[in-house]
């Protein structure tokens, strides 16, 4: 929430939320996963109700399908919320009918750069551009890196890098800018510095400014 009023206020184009436990199973009853808030989505409504935004967006490429985000949002068609994710894996959700809201897009154990960002540009970025959010949020799991123990996917720093650069570029379209990430999973801690620091990197080149 402070992330979303130093945006809106016009006191950061972008801000980088270093937090623990992660946040996108928990679903609207309960807590599942590490996560205890389901803290995306939380911004994301608070940014509609506090501030009155008419659009914001919300991609998750977490390395696991951020179920408990879209038990929150599914059917508010005030957001847009895209996830990739690793299938069959932990929630082993994701697959079934969605709301329109929401973009479930499901990959294969090995999946590499290449098959991630394909199914971003067929499928996930073009839905952005026609949504223009005014304010983009991103759920910022780095263990779909090769390293990762807790799952199987086969992406690179480069990978995390291309995708943040790709999203900044929406925000600059259409929300001033404005992006707010949250860091979600990523369990091998060498990969998951490396990958947080393309990502912060990836933002910086996009001419946001970090607080």
């Amino acid at each position: 929430m402070l992330g979303v009023d130093l945006l809106l206020r016009g006191e950061a184009r972008a801000a980088f939320c270093a937090v623990r436990p992660p946040g996108h199973h928990a679903e609207r009853q309960r807590a599942m996963g590490f996560c205890l808030f389901s803290s995306v989505a939380i911004a994301a409504l608070y940014a509609l109700e506090h501030w009155g935004l008419q659009r914001v967006a919300i991609v998750d490429f977490d390395v696991h399908h951020g179920n408990g985000t879209e038990d929150v949002v599914a059917g508010d068609e005030r957001i847009l919320f895209c996830s990739t994710f690793q299938h069959p894996l932990y929630p082993y959700s994701g697959t079934g009918p969605a709301a329109a809201n929401v973009i479930n897009l499901p990959l294969p154990a090995g999946c590499n750069g290449e098959g991630f960002r394909a199914v971003m540009l067929e499928q996930c970025l073009p839905r952005l551009a026609s949504f223009a959010p005014e304010l983009l949020l991103i759920s910022a799991g780095f263990d779909a890196h090769r390293a990762d123990p807790l799952a199987g996917m086969a992406l690179e720093a480069a990978d995390f890098s291309w995708v943040t650069a790709q999203l900044a570029e929406q925000a600059n379209s259409s929300a001033g800018g404005r992006v707010l990430s949250c860091l979600e999973g990523g369990y091998d801690l060498q990969a998951l510095a490396d990958s947080a620091q393309a990502h912060l990197e990836a933002l910086l080149a996009a001419g946001t400014s970090l607080p």
